[in-house]
């Protein structure tokens, strides 16, 4: 995938559980792990807005754009 997800990093930077950073955005576990492992097709502003937001950094902290091979 040439998108690739780093809510794991941020969290790790930040000290925060998967489980209190998904209430603090309103998003259900199963939703988060499904962004965290690479397997959404898609994700709304809103809720990256609230991932910057509750781990406070920039969408490049989050995304990042790797050329396929």
């Amino acid at each position: 995938m040439a998108i690739v997800v780093n809510i794991d990093v941020m969290m790790a930077k930040r000290k925060m559980s998967a489980g209190e950073l998904a209430e603090k955005i309103n998003l259900t576990p199963a939703n988060l792990s499904i962004l965290k492992n690479n397997k959404a097709k898609a994700i709304r502003f809103s809720t990256l807005e609230a991932l910057c937001k509750a781990l406070d950094c920039q969408p490049a902290d989050i995304l990042e754009y790797r050329e396929e091979e």
